[in-house]
């Protein structure tokens, strides 16, 4: 493995964007990490869930502004299906080649996680493992997907397979209509939150999930198209100030205006975290909200402005060889992280570990432990399930 690639290495062509790799295989491994780090676990009447430490914890909000790496993802995935897009028209292959191209390398990997879990449920129903809760009879020792391990990561796949579906339409809409695009999607994001906040109408904000999530993948056509590169540092600067700013002022008007009524739910501002805190009677990420809007600025910006010093670096042969290494099993990382996780649990609660409810003294010693055995696990399933994948990153290819 380690002899192929290297060779791929070598014979990655000189006009690749390299740092467009490396931000997706560092946005899925943060949420790897992120996600084992936070973790404050729950195992009542044969049901295992976890919950974040960042509603438990003051201050842990503020790592959120630096690691809520999906927009960085969308980001990377604008840019890979304009120039995949591209590469097809050129071939003269269809727009349905390039719809099924795209979505297999997501469907596939999928397919195998979840029939392996299918699997494992029925086995727990036959064998009457594992209790079940008031919400679903169907799952076996967890709760429904979108609050658990092992499903929390499939939100995801839905999300941006709508993304993928809509390509076609918005790469014509960006070079039609350039800007207007991404300044049309921040109006319908921010109209959504004053009809559901303002107006009383809370089920309008899953459009957001859409809006929201469109807008950084939006923004990547202008990376593939070199637009973005090529603006000033200044430029770029201005951009993550102004995401920076405002995620500050959204996230605490008070300080701003004063202590005025509150403006929906009981609150007077959006929540500071960019992840979910399992406390608080909304989150910033589910549905989506305007402060994402923020976080798509300030990120990309950043990560704009750090391309130069990433991109000498991932010149080296051996860093560039991890980057495609991560990405030939980009999504076998993201699926079965929290099997991982939950494997390494099962393993580690009869031991007396992992069993705090706050993010005590205890619950910190035992951070390290916690990346520590899911990794081992994961490497373990990436071994098994990582060559329904893509087995081998194509350089050739655009991502």
């Amino acid at each position: 493995m380690n002899g192929r690639l290297r060779e791929l290495a070598e014979r990655t062509p000189s006009t690749r964007d390299r740092y467009v790799d490396f931000l997706r295989a560092f946005s899925i491994v943060t949420v790897v990490l992120g996600h084992w780090f936070i973790g404050i676990n729950e195992w009542h009447n044969g049901i295992i869930r976890t919950t974040s430490a960042i509603g438990k914890t003051s201050w842990m909000w503020l790592a959120t502004w630096v690691f809520q790496v999906m927009p960085l993802f969308f980001f990377v995935g604008g840019f890979s299906n304009l120039v995949t897009y591209d590469s097809f028209k050129r071939k003269g292959e269809s727009t349905r080649a390039f719809l099924r191209t795209r979505a297999m390398r997501l469907i596939k990997p999928s397919a195998v996680f979840i029939g392996v879990w299918a699997v494992i449920q029925i086995v727990m129903h036959l064998a009457d493992i594992g209790g079940t809760s008031d919400e679903t009879s169907f799952l076996r020792g967890m709760l429904p997907p979108g609050a658990t391990v092992p499903f929390g990561p499939l939100w995801f796949l839905p999300v941006y397979l709508f993304v993928i579906v809509l390509a076609p339409w918005t790469i014509k809409l960006h070079r039609r209509f350039g800007l207007a695009v991404p300044a049309v999607l921040v109006v319908a994001i921010a109209a959504v939150d004053v009809i559901a906040f303002a107006g009383g109408h809370p089920g309008v904000r899953y459009f957001n999930v859409a809006f929201v999530w469109l807008l950084p993948h939006q923004i990547g056509y202008f990376y593939a198209d070199g637009r973005l590169a090529k603006m000033s540092k200044r430029g770029l600067a201005l951009i993550a100030g102004a995401g920076l700013a405002a995620m500050v002022l959204l996230t605490n008007p008070p300080v701003f205006f004063g202590h005025g009524p509150e403006w929906f739910q009981g609150l007077r501002s959006f929540p500071k975290s960019m992840l979910g805190t399992d406390i608080e009677p909304i989150a910033n990420t589910y549905p989506p909200t305007i402060v994402m809007v923020g976080m798509i600025l300030w990120s990309i910006g950043v990560a704009t402005l750090l391309r130069p010093f990433a991109a000498k670096w991932l010149q080296r042969t051996r860093p560039w060889m991890v980057t495609i290494y991560l990405n030939s099993v980009i999504m076998t990382l993201y699926l079965w992280h929290m099997t991982a996780y939950l494997l390494a649990l099962l393993v580690l609660w009869p031991l007396g570990l992992g069993r705090q409810t706050d993010s005590t003294p205890s619950w910190w010693i035992q951070r390290p432990l916690f990346l520590i055995v899911p990794a081992i696990f994961l490497a373990i399933l990436i071994v098994i399930f990582g060559r329904f994948e893509r087995s081998v990153y194509q350089t050739t290819s655009t991502g």
